[in-house]
C-alpha cells in the first residue's frame, strides 16, 4: 500500500497501522462496533505474509495471541467491552509472562450486553487491571482517526520495548468515524532481537516463558521486578495534550472522542469571552498526574467530561489532590455529552462562582 493520505475509518486505520507496524498474527472474534478490524485483517494479513484467525471465542483468541507473542511474533487481538471482559484472564497471563501484545478495545455501552453505541465506561477495567494480580497495561486513547493509526504503531513499539501488553482504548465513535489519514509517517518494523522468544532451542539453552511460580519467594521477586518495570514506564511514557489551557479559567479534562467534542465547545466558549481550555490524557496508564496538576494551577475550576458516570474523574481527583473544586459531566448507556451540554455546564459553573 503506497504512502499517501487516504480516507479511513478509525477501525481500518487501527488495522492498517498494525500491519504496517509489523503485526503478523491476529486472532479475534466478531463483535460490534469493531468488526471492521477483523474484516480488514482477514483481507490484508495474508497479503503481508501474516496469519489471520477468527477464533471460536474471545478466550481462544487471547490465548492464541499469548502463543504467537511467546514465539516472538508481533501479535494483536481486538474486541469491544464484553468481549474484552472475556479476555481478562488471558491478558493477566500475558502480563505475568512479560509478553508483548496489543489489545484493541472499541468500547460500547454496558453493563452486560448493553448496546452498540459509544461509551467510555471501560476505563476502570483498562487502567486498574481488569484481570487478577498486580499488573498494568500501557493504555493509549486516540481522539481521532490519524491518531488511531499512529498510536497503533506506538503500541507495538512500547509492547516490545517493555515486554508488556498495550491496550488501545477507543470507542464506537472513533472506530466508526471516517477521516483523512496521512500514511507518510515513520513506523518501525518488528523487533528482530527477541532472545527470550520460544523459537526452538537448536544450539542454545531452551527458553522458558511462564507466569506460574510455585515458590512464594520466587513469585514475590517476579512481582517486585514487574513493579520496577511499571515505575520505569510511569516515568518515561506519559503522554498528554493541552489545548488553550495556559490561561484557562475553566479547565476541561477529557480523553478520546469526548476530547474532540470538548475542543469544539471550547472554541464556542472562547468566542463568547469565556476562557476555557482542555487537558487531554493520551496515556491513560500511566496517567499524567503531575502534568495535570501543573496545568490546573491557574484554573479556577475543573470540569471532567466522560461518556461514563464517573471513572477517569477519580484519577483527576488524585492528580488535583483537593487543591481545586472538580465538577463532573457524564452520560452513559450510549448517551454522548454534546457541545451544548458542555457549554451549558461551563456557564452554570461560572454562575455558581460569581
Amino acid at each position: 500500500m503506497p504512502n499517501k493520505k487516504v480516507l479511513l475509518s478509525g477501525n481500518d486505520a487501527v488495522a492498517l497501522g498494525a500491519i504496517r507496524a509489523g503485526c503478523r498474527f491476529y486472532a479475534g472474534y466478531p463483535i460490534t462496533p469493531q468488526n471492521e478490524i477483523p474484516a480488514f485483517m482477514a483481507k490484508h494479513m495474508p497479503e503481508a505474509g501474516g496469519t489471520f484467525i477468527q477464533a471460536e471465542s474471545e478466550l481462544a483468541a487471547i490465548n492464541m495471541v499469548f502463543g504467537a507473542a511467546a514465539a516472538g511474533v508481533r501479535a494483536m487481538t481486538s474486541s469491544s467491552s464484553p468481549g474484552i471482559s472475556l479476555k481478562q484472564e488471558g491478558i493477566s497471563y500475558i502480563a505475568g509472562a512479560e509478553l508483548p501484545a496489543v489489545i484493541i478495545n472499541m468500547m460500547r455501552a454496558g453493563p452486560g450486553l448493553g448496546n452498540i453505541w459509544p461509551s467510555q465506561a471501560d476505563y476502570f477495567q483498562a487502567v486498574k487491571g481488569g484481570g487478577h494480580g498486580d499488573y498494568h497495561l500501557i493504555v493509549l486513547a486516540p481522539s481521532f482517526v490519524q491518531e488511531a493509526y499512529e498510536l497503533t504503531h506506538l503500541a507495538f513499539d512500547l509492547a516490545d520495548k517493555y515486554r508488556n501488553p498495550v491496550m488501545l482504548l477507543g470507542d464506537g465513535l472513533v472506530g466508526q468515524i471516517t477521516e483523512g489519514v496521512n500514511l507518510d509517517i515513520g513506523y518501525s518494523a518488528a523487533k528482530k532481537d527477541k532472545k527470550w522468544a520460544l523459537t526452538g532451542a537448536k544450539n542454545r539453552k531452551p527458553n522458558i516463558i511462564r507466569s506460574l511460580y510455585m515458590d512464594q519467594d520466587v513469585l514475590e521477586a517476579h512481582n517486585l521486578a514487574l513493579q520496577k518495570k511499571y515505575r520505569d514506564i510511569s516515568e518515561k511514557e506519559v503522554r498528554f495534550e493541552e489545548y488553550m489551557a495556559k490561561d484557562a479559567d475553566i479547565l476541561i479534562v477529557s480523553y478520546g472522542s469526548m476530547a474532540r467534542i470538548a475542543k469544539e465547545a471550547i472554541g464556542i466558549l472562547r468566542e463568547n469571552g469565556i476562557k476555557a481550555g482542555l487537558f487531554r490524557p493520551i496515556s491513560l496508564w500511566p496517567f499524567p498526574y503531575q502534568e495535570l496538576a501543573i496545568a490546573s494551577e491557574k484554573a479556577r475550576r475543573i470540569l471532567v467530561v466522560e461518556m461514563s458516570y464517573g471513572q477517569m474523574v477519580e484519577d483527576v481527583r488524585l492528580a488535583i489532590n483537593g487543591k481545586k473544586e472538580i465538577e463532573f459531566l457524564g452520560r452513559s448507556g450510549g448517551g454522548i455529552p454534546e457541545e451544548e451540554d458542555i457549554i451549558e455546564e461551563v456557564k452554570s459553573i461560572i454562575r455558581d462562582t460569581v
